[in-house]
């Protein structure tokens, strides 16, 4: 198996939903459970600015969408088989790498390998004034998603390099 960071193809878009399912498994232990539905690349795949996958079978990815006119990674998610061994830092430094101007994201404020994690890459809390109207839309479509009420939520940004 090969684990470079590289573009989905066609054939890995059906193997995603269940890598991501996977994932969100991952937040059980710190009180974090998702509601039942669709997952997140499941919602935002036909819209995707951009799918990179780890590993050919995939075992990650992340989907960046457009928002506000800048890229916004949507989601990042490692089976939960392969957490914890390197494989996100690599992907989001290509997320990171390909993006043409600002990157935003929304994730969870002290979950370690969320907020804490993605500080650890340049990014930082972006204050609500900064927030575009698609990305404040966003904001509000989590709150009456329940999301929220899963724990503290963040909006953060890294500029372009």
């Amino acid at each position: 198996m090969s684990l470079a960071v590289r573009l989905a193809e066609p054939r890995d878009l059906p193997l995603l939903p269940a890598i991501e399912a996977s994932a969100d498994g991952v937040f059980r232990p710190v009180g974090i459970v998702f509601p039942p539905g669709p997952t997140v690349i499941e919602e935002v795949a036909a819209e995707a600015r951009q799918i990179l996958v780890v590993g050919d079978p995939p075992v990650g990815f992340a989907a960046v969408t457009e928002v506000d006119g800048h890229p916004h990674l949507e989601q990042i998610a490692m089976h939960a088989d392969h957490t914890g061994r390197g494989l996100g830092g690599p992907l989001l430094e290509r997320v990171i790498g390909d993006a043409s101007g600002d990157l935003t994201l929304i994730t969870f404020r002290h979950v370690r390998w969320n907020g804490p994690w993605y500080e650890r890459y340049g990014f930082a809390e972006w204050p609500e004034p900064r927030w575009g109207p698609q990305l404040r839309a966003h904001w509000h479509a989590e709150i009456a998603a329940g999301l929220h009420e899963l724990g503290p939520r963040v909006v953060m940004h890294r500029s372009a390099a």
